[in-house]
């Protein structure tokens, strides 16, 4: 989809190319001609023979063979000019600048479909419309400022918003973020990140390839192809890290189970970019930081050193990096006191590392040579160093560029007296460096990267699970809640051990359950979806007395049509569920029973398939994980058993895509085993 023309053009014609470059046909002109773009370049403009210098036509049809067209002229104009060039003039790359499309009325929808079955015809590629352009480094195809130096060893930044993408590249442009490529997706109508990620992957190389990709995101649109090529590259060696905004919406849908509530939206993208390995992240400052982290040598261990010459943001960013999970480690011994007495009186080397505000560059070289050489429980060094204003610090950051290119562990400066020694801070950028001005800010950034997690597997090994007869019972099915007897067949078929039970119609029955399978016992109304909202649940019943008025009581119930009676099992209780999200198939997710999940809402969620790498990912994520290992005398639960009965879960709905919901709420379980003894699954077939 994303063709060579496009990406490497010989000549360009920017149609609706005027002088006004407050205009963005005359901006994305100048932006071309002053980035000595190396083909024919030509303006179509009905009023004009020259414009900035470059031969302008009156009437397209009357221009030369041209590969890429910049279109920044009305959406009504759009489709019979592209159909022009595409079948006249043999274009093959577009970049629709305007407005007026599927983001502004139904009308400008269809052209934009009339305009993308023209392009997908003729085997075309299609950036746009409402974007700012593409920037490679064939062309300056944007019609935006900065305008950055390019770098094959940058960022590739994909973005879904133009404006967004600009103010990005200016906060990354000011630290010393270098960009490699900008691509401006805007409507998505042909190629969006989806798209340009798929590009990247399939095209790169590790020796010339940008390593760092990062993503402003509007719409998911395949989430299929995002995860896919998402991993690819992060297993290639890329690191990826994106925002997605626009996931506070409140309820997407009306949920009638625990899952239905909790598995929203906003959680698929949090699994979908877990399990791809993307670096997620919730603001234009955070990202451009995360991307900063990425491009400085990756961290073998989450031991940091923090050395200053500032108490308080010391402080700060031990407090960012303690809570973010990394170690802050007390340096001690004899090579800590050799180092002390190379610093001034009153210095302090137990980490944080202060060499008060008086400190020398000569003395951080000691204290870096100290750090990379001498002390095996550091993994990493965060220097801040600033000034007051009362003298130039040139040879304090030449210093640290120095050591950042000779040091095998990775340094991070954080520089933030951004005016006292702003031009010092700018030699240093100068020099290829990046800033991190806020402590807080880049300690939060470097906790998100260390632990992101790797991405799953390509092709991801589930269960051996009956899969005649889950689509079986599937098929056969009505949309809604599926029955009891058919709920047990289906649990049965995937491998997931529950309770013994039988639906009774009276309570001759319930008495002849006891009989067979003794007492205690479990007795629950069928029917009502919320049982123990109703007081449809009685736990422990222990004889027979009790069967009877139990019985008696549960059938009042509103909406009760039988009762279901289950074997009495003790454990912990876990909670398990599936729900389907749209695009993104189904979320599994898992936490503690009770409270945990109705209150806390402390629930892990995956998409499916899982492994059971990531199943046991899963349940060691959970705050209340230390309760399910067990604590103060108590039994814990069969870690294993749980994670295998979560790929269970993740294997039916997957076999199973019709299931819209799904609760095994709760299990029960103890060190020999994890038993469902309540069970709801929902299906809806579109």
């Amino acid at each position: 989809m994303i063709n060579e023309a496009l990406l490497k053009p010989k000549s360009i014609v920017v149609v609706g190319g005027t002088e006004d470059i407050k205009k963005p046909g005359g901006k994305i002109l100048k932006n071309i001609i002053d980035g000595n773009f190396k083909g024919k370049l030509y303006v179509a403009n009905p009023k004009m023979e020259e414009v900035q210098g470059v031969k302008s036509y009156k009437n397209p049809g009357d221009l030369p063979q041209v590969d890429v067209a910049i279109l920044a002229i009305a959406a009504k104009y759009c489709y019979d000019t592209i159909k022009l060039l595409a079948d006249k003039k043999n274009t093959r790359g577009f970049i629709i600048l305007s407005a007026g499309f599927s983001e502004e009325s139904e009308e400008g929808g269809q052209i934009e479909q009339a305009i993308v079955a023209k392009i997908n015809e003729v085997g075309g590629s299609l950036i746009g419309p409402n974007c700012i352009g593409l920037l490679t480094p064939d062309y300056n195809g944007v019609f935006t400022t900065p305008i950055p130096r390019l770098d094959p060893q940058g960022v590739d930044f994909i973005s879904g918003s133009g404006a967004t993408a600009v103010f990005i590249m200016e906060n990354g442009v000011s630290k010393g973020l270098s960009f490699s490529s900008l691509w401006s997706v805007g409507n998505s109508a042909q190629i969006g990140v989806e798209e340009v990620l798929s590009h990247l992957d399939e095209t790169y190389d590790p020796q010339t390839s940008s390593p760092v990709k990062l993503l402003y995101i509007e719409n998911i649109n395949n989430p299929d192809l995002l995860l896919k090529h998402a991993s690819s590259l992060i297993r290639k060696g890329c690191k990826i890290a994106a925002i997605k905004a626009g996931g506070s919406e409140a309820g997407s849908r009306a949920a009638s189970s625990h899952t239905g509530a909790l598995a929203t939206s906003d959680v698929a993208v949090d699994v979908l970019f877990r399990k791809a390995g993307i670096v997620r992240c919730h603001g234009r400052e955070q990202l451009i930081t995360v991307g900063a982290v990425f491009m400085h040598p990756e961290l073998e261990g989450k031991n940091m050193v923090i050395i200053t010459h500032a108490g308080g943001p010391a402080v700060m960013l031990t407090d960012a990096l303690s809570n973010g999970g990394m170690e802050i480690p007390h340096l001690e011994g004899p090579k800590a006191d050799a180092l002390l007495e190379k610093l001034f009186p009153g210095s302090a080397v137990g980490n944080p590392i202060d060499f008060l505000a008086t400190g020398t560059a000569e003395q951080l070289g000691y204290i870096i040579d100290a750090c990379e050489h001498d002390f095996d429980n550091i993994d990493g060094m965060a220097v801040i160093f600033g000034s007051p204003g009362l003298c130039p610090v040139y040879d304090v950051y030449d210093l640290l560029h120095e050591k950042m290119k000779t040091c095998k562990k990775p340094i991070f400066p954080i520089l933030p007296s951004v005016i006292n020694v702003k031009d010092e801070i700018d030699d240093f950028v100068a020099k290829g460096r990046i800033n991190f001005p806020d402590e807080k800010i880049f300690g939060d950034a470097l906790c998100k990267v260390y632990h992101i997690p790797k991405p799953q597997p390509e092709k991801i090994d589930m269960p051996d699970i009956d899969t005649q007869t889950i689509r079986q019972v599937v098929e056969n099915a009505d949309n809604g809640y599926f029955e009891p007897v058919e709920v047990a067949k289906l649990l049965d078929a995937a491998g997931i051990k529950r309770a013994n039970d039988k639906v009774v119609n009276s309570v001759d029955e319930a008495i002849e359950f006891t009989k067979k399978h003794g007492f205690p016992v479990v007795m629950k109304v069928v029917g009502p979806v919320h049982k123990s909202d109703v007081g449809g649940v009685v736990l422990n019943v222990r004889d027979e007395a009790t069967v009877r008025k139990e019985y008696e009581r549960l059938m009042k119930i509103k909406d009760t049509y039988a009762v279901q009676m289950f074997e009495m099992y003790f454990g912990e209780e876990i909670f398990i569920g599936a729900k389907r999200e749209e695009k993104f198939g189904h979320m599994v997710l898992c936490g503690m029973g009770g409270v945990f999940i109705e209150v806390l809402k402390d629930v892990q969620s995956a998409l499916a398939p899982v492994s059971k790498q990531e199943a046991q990912n899963m349940i060691r994520r959970l705050n209340s994980y230390p309760l399910l290992k067990g604590t103060r005398g108590q039994e814990g639960i069969n870690e294993d058993m749980m994670a295998e009965q979560i790929t269970r879960v993740a294997a039916l709905v997957y076999t199973a895509p019709e299931i819209f919901e799904m609760d095994l709420n709760p299990l029960l379980g103890n060190p020999k085993e994890i038993v469902a003894v309540d069970a709801r699954i929902r299906i809806e077939k579109d």
